[in-house]
């Protein structure tokens, strides 16, 4: 990774946890300041793995791979939850570009839902440690758990350019089963 990417990572990350600390309040914790860090760990850790999944399984298929940060993206996350009081963020800050040869639907496909399924791994460790009797802790498992199954969620949406789109277009099951289980846990988380 080199300088350029590492700096778009950081201003994704930075500005989109500042975008989901507006909804964090909505989701329960009382303060900004008390959120912000908790969602820059939890909501940090996802987005750079899912980042970096897409990456790297692009890389296993002869691919140049780098992310790139979308300005426009990363003003709508931010203005969209300030005006929704945090109830709506759209989280589309970037995203890798891949290139360096031609994809097969599946390899495409293959490389879009990496980055989903790392959210829903990481949604579920942070989901295990929310049964810490520790109250910071429980509150930084659940809202990792509720931010990472929402960005799987978000992400397997099958429009264009979102991840979803590119699954479906592949397999519709590697399409189903990842959308319906983050669809239910951030119902139910």
């Amino acid at each position: 990774m080199d300088s350029l990417e590492a700096m778009h990572i950081i201003t994704s990350v930075i500005t989109i946890s500042l975008a989901f600390s507006v909804g964090a309040l909505y989701i329960g914790i009382n303060s900004f300041i008390a959120s912000f860090p908790i969602v820059l760990l939890t909501l940090g850790t996802g987005f750079v793995l899912h980042e970096l999944s897409h990456r790297f399984v692009a890389k296993k298929f002869g691919c140049w791979a780098a992310y790139r940060a979308w300005l426009p993206g990363l003003a709508l996350a931010v203005g969209l939850a300030v005006m929704t009081g945090g109830r709506f963020v759209f989280a589309a800050p970037g995203a890798v570009y891949i290139g360096g040869k031609p994809l097969t639907v599946k390899e495409n496909g293959i490389i879009s839902l990496a980055g989903p399924l790392a959210n829903i791994a990481t949604a579920i460790f942070f989901l295990l440690i929310a049964n810490s009797p520790n109250t910071i802790i429980r509150t930084i498992g659940y809202t990792g758990a509720y931010i990472n199954f929402f960005l799987a969620f978000f992400n397997m949406l099958p429009f264009p350019p979102l991840d979803g789109s590119k699954v479906l277009q592949w397999n519709t099951i590697a399409w189903l089963v990842p959308i319906a289980i983050a669809g239910f846990f951030v119902y139910m988380v």
